[in-house]
Parts: C-alpha cells; sequence; structure tokens
C-alpha cells in the first residue's frame, strides 16, 4: 500500500496537470510503489477530434466503453472539392469524449493509489539539494497551499508554467492554435448534412486553415468540428462557420466551444537536471501535419513516470534524462517526416490539391495507416516505398495529373 505523506511530508513524485499525460504518469508512478499527488485544476476540456488508434487502446487498456464511435474511413477533402477516401482495413480508429476519457484516467490513477487534488499551479523552487517546493491555490477559494516533493512532471499543457520556470528551452516551442465546437449530431435524414459516423473527414482548404487542416469527426451523439492554425491574425471562429456550412451542419446544435494552443515541436529538454521532468503538451509531443496528440502524450507520461521513478529509488537525476531519449529514439523519425510534410504541402491550396490527390494511391494508403495505427514507420515493404518516392518527386514537379 501506497504511503501518503502528511502536509508537513514529502510526496515521491507531484503530478502538475490531469490530462492523459499526467493521468498515466500518475498512474504508472502509483502502481510502482511512490507515493503520487495528482494536482489538477479540473474543469478544462482540450479541443480535440479524439482519435485513439488501436495501439493506445492495446498499450494502456482502455476498456470499450470509452469509445463513442470506431471511424473505418478517413475522407480527404481538397480545396476544390476533391474527396478521396481512404479505408481502414481490418481494424478502425476509436473516437472518444475527452470530458469522459480525461476524467476516466485521472479516477484510474486514483485506483491505483494516486491522490487527487484540485488546485492551481503557480510556483516551484527547484534547488540542487534536497525536495522541491510547489505553490498552488485552491481555483474555488483562492486559498494558498504548499507542497514539496522529490520529483515532479510538469504535464500542464502547452506553454506549461512549470516548464516555463524550470527548463531551459521551453520558450522555444512552436504552435497552432486549435479550435473546436462540440454539435449535436444531425439525424441521419437531415437535408445537407453530409455526415457518416464512421467516417473522420479531413479538409485541406486555406480558407479554413494557412497552414493546417479542418476536421469533421463523428463523437457517437455529438461531433467535433475544427481547426487550427499558427496565424494569429486568422479567424478560427470564422473558419469553423464556414466548415460547418460546407459539411452542412450549419444548422446543428452547438453543445460547446473549446480553443487551447497545441505544441507542433519536442522542446530540446525535457527536465531541468534535478527534479523535474516534462510529458504530453508541456514536452511539445503533437504530431505535425495530423495533430495527433493522445497517443503521444500517453507515451510521454509513461516515460516520464518511469524517469521519475529511477530518480526517486536511485538519487541519480540523470535518469530524468531518459524519457525524452526514449521517446525520440522511438519516434524523432516520424515527427521529423510529418514536420516536413507539413511545411512542404499546406503552403498553399495549389500543393494542397496534389497533396489530396496522392492519398488516392494505395500504396500511400497503406502505409500511412500502417504507420499510424501501429506508431512506427514500416521499413519491411522497400519497394512500395520506392514507388511512393517516385510519385512524390512527380507530384513536386508537376508531372503528375491531378
Amino acid at each position: 500500500m501506497n504511503h501518503v505523506p502528511t502536509a508537513e511530508s514529502v510526496w515521491d513524485l507531484v503530478v502538475v496537470g490531469g490530462g492523459p499525460a499526467g493521468a498515466t504518469a500518475a498512474h504508472d508512478a502509483a502502481r510502482q510503489g511512490l507515493s503520487v499527488l495528482l494536482l489538477d485544476r479540473d474543469g478544462r476540456i482540450k479541443p480535440c477530434g479524439g482519435a485513439i488508434p488501436p495501439r493506445l487502446i492495446r498499450d494502456f487498456d482502455i476498456p470499450e466503453s470509452l469509445l463513442v464511435a470506431h471511424a473505418r474511413c478517413a475522407r480527404m477533402i481538397s480545396p476544390a472539392d476533391q474527396k478521396v477516401d481512404i479505408p481502414i482495413e481490418n481494424g478502425f480508429v476509436g473516437l472518444v469524449d475527452r470530458e469522459v476519457f480525461d476524467e476516466w484516467l485521472r479516477v484510474r490513477a486514483a485506483d491505483a493509489g494516486a491522490v487527487r487534488r484540485r488546485g492551481l499551479f503557480r510556483q516551484i523552487d527547484s534547488p540542487e539539494n534536497g525536495p522541491c517546493t510547489l505553490q498552488a491555490e485552491d481555483p474555488e477559494s483562492g486559498a494558498p497551499f504548499t507542497l514539496r516533493a522529490r520529483s515532479v512532471i510538469g504535464a500542464d499543457g502547452a506553454r506549461s508554467a512549470v516548464a516555463q520556470q524550470t527548463v531551459r528551452g521551453a520558450d522555444r516551442g512552436k504552435f497552432v492554435f486549435a479550435y473546436h465546437e462540440i454539435i449535436q449530431t444531425p439525424a441521419p435524414d437531415s437535408a445537407g448534412a453530409d455526415v457518416d459516423p464512421s467516417r473522420c473527414d479531413v479538409y485541406y482548404r486555406g480558407s479554413l486553415s494557412p497552414d493546417f487542416y479542418g476536421w469533421v469527426f463523428p463523437h457517437g451523439p455529438t461531433m467535433s468540428v475544427g481547426t487550427g492554425s499558427a496565424d494569429k491574425g486568422f479567424s478560427l471562429r470564422s473558419a469553423v462557420g464556414r466548415l460547418r456550412d460546407a459539411a452542412g451542419l450549419a444548422d446543428a446544435r452547438t453543445i460547446r466551444r473549446e480553443g487551447a494552443p497545441i505544441p507542433l515541436k519536442p522542446l530540446p529538454r525535457w527536465d531541468d537536471g534535478r527534479h523535474v521532468v516534462l510529458a504530453g503538451d508541456a514536452a511539445g509531443v503533437v504530431a505535425p501535419a495530423s495533430g495527433e496528440g493522445i497517443y503521444y502524450a500517453m507515451l510521454g507520461g509513461r516515460l516520464a513516470a518511469e524517469a521519475a521513478v529511477a530518480y526517486v529509488r536511485s538519487g541519480d537525476a540523470r535518469a530524468l534524462k531518459q524519457a525524452r531519449k526514449r521517446f525520440m529514439r522511438e519516434h524523432g523519425r516520424v515527427f521529423w517526416v510529418l514536420g516536413v510534410m507539413q511545411w512542404f504541402w499546406y503552403r498553399s491550396d495549389r500543393l494542397r490539391e496534389r497533396f489530396v490527390s496522392i492519398c488516392r494511391d494505395k500504396d500511400v494508403q497503406q502505409l500511412t495507416f500502417d504507420a499510424y495505427m501501429n506508431k512506427r514507420l514500416v521499413r519491411r515493404k522497400p519497394m512500395a516505398h520506392l514507388r511512393i518516392f517516385a510519385k512524390d518527386v512527380a507530384h513536386l514537379l508537376g508531372l503528375a495529373r491531378v
């Protein structure tokens, strides 16, 4: 049974932030026997399409009951309204409601032994020797309180306050600002609504985002309709209005609206060399081009927890560096490839048109979904990679027909 410190004693680990990264870190560390406090302000729901791949479901034991929809097809839609349907053969992508999913993860962490506490993180003192001290306050009363910990995981989102105060280079993050509206799913016979409860629609249009994409994802009784952009002068709310018009969803009832910054590049460092290691959005682990973040957040939380456990048990702060090293060893190449893809193909509607056209190719479809579903670049099909390379060059040079 885990030891629960008193107010005067020291926690083995304080996790700041209760999203997928923080809740996973708290769960894993508590199961390893550490005394864990999960500090979360509650009530914040991140704008997110809610897609989770089969590998996440397997690796993190996600029950079927949390899936509000099963996507078996992705539709890519070009600026000229070219539609390319990519079937998800022999599988599906799960869709979750983040409000329900995140809370389930927090409850699971508590069931594993982590202690939950509502609070707003304010400040951290991470000395060279001895435990660190965190200052926080109650979100309702504003009453301050203090926590002491041997280790800290900063999982408090993009532009993390923990990262800004402790980790060198945290100010180098690159962001897209995302905005979505949760709407009521229209009835199947609704006039003009082009929706399918088992299809995710992705719109590549400069009018919907000058540097990202728009999405319409099914959530069973509701849908997520959103977009994102790094252009601060671009009106995301107006773009979502245009997206709803294009999808025939203008008259659907709006349930809630959410917006937040989304990082698109892993930070150069995730630890302070003393007590702190970052995870999830705080570490910058949202995939470029796709914007996928839930799997990478949960994996980052798991790796941060393993690093924190190793540090607490050994006293060697070098263990904290292992979280980033292990993550980048497995996924750094994927992030680099996706970053190059976003930089090139999302620059103009002419290129977006060609990008959607490439998605008709069966080799591209198969390798794309192999990589997405299993979270790795598939190397066992060299001839398919060669064919894709040749086709990409033809599109880049304008030699291929759109």
